[in-house]
Order: structure tokens, then sequence, then C-alpha cells
């Protein structure tokens, strides 16, 4: 069985092989991808998401990569003719609560506390600068 995976839209660049192959066995659970998951690739994914890997960290991602390529390869072989969208969990619409007036301090009691203050208003330092 051959199944194609397009990324074209993740990485634009067309040497970050565009297409996926991959293969399944179902019998034995495993997923074999034959897209090539090289460090070049794993590089420039390093790159986009601003991380930095060990030599031996680039290795276990290759592996995870492919894992998770084969896994939503899998997941295409699903027939979901008929099957709408799950855009939200439940159907409720602005599940709200209502609104209840409770206690207050007043303002007195508040500015009491604080360690800076005049008559009406909290007195903090300047945060942004020029």
């Amino acid at each position: 069985m051959k199944l194609t995976l397009s990324y074209s839209n993740l990485l634009a660049p067309n040497w970050l092989l565009p297409v996926a192959y991959c293969i399944s066995q179902l019998a034995t659970k495993n997923y074999i991808c034959l897209m090539e998951v090289n460090e070049a690739l794993v590089d420039k994914l390093a790159h986009l998401a601003r991380l930095k890997f060990e030599p031996a960290e680039k290795e276990e991602i290759k592996n995870d990569l492919q894992k998770m390529i084969a896994f939503v390869e899998k997941l295409n072989e699903l027939d979901t003719t008929g099957v709408e969208p799950l855009l939200h969990m439940t159907d409720e619409v602005n599940a709200l609560r209502e609104d209840e007036v409770q206690g207050s301090i007043s303002r007195d009691e508040a500015l009491k506390s604080a360690p800076l203050h005049d008559e009406k208003f909290f007195k903090v330092p300047k945060v942004i600068k020029k």
C-alpha cells in the first residue's frame, strides 16, 4: 500500500522533500516511513522553532518525526465519508454564569493597604520609558 503526504503548505522550500511516501505494516503495528527525515530537515525545523539540539537528540527527533508522519498517514486511511468535522466539543453556545452582586471593600479601605496612594488613586512606578 503506497500513501502520499504533502508538506508543501508547511515547508515551502523544495529541498525539504514536499511529498512523503509511507508504508504501514498492519500485522506488527509498526509503521515505516520512507520519507527521508535527514539532518538537514531537523536543522531547518529547529531553526524555524528557534531550538538547538545536541547530535544525540537529533537522532531521536528524526525517529520521532518518522513515527509521527507514519501515524498521520495511517489516519488518512480512515473513511470519513459522511462524518461532519468536529468544530466544538459541545453544542452549547455562550454557557455563561449569571452575574451576582457580592460584597466589596470601600475605596478608603483599599487605599489603606497600598504602599503609595493619594486621596483617590493607587500610585505605581512608571514602567514605560521613552
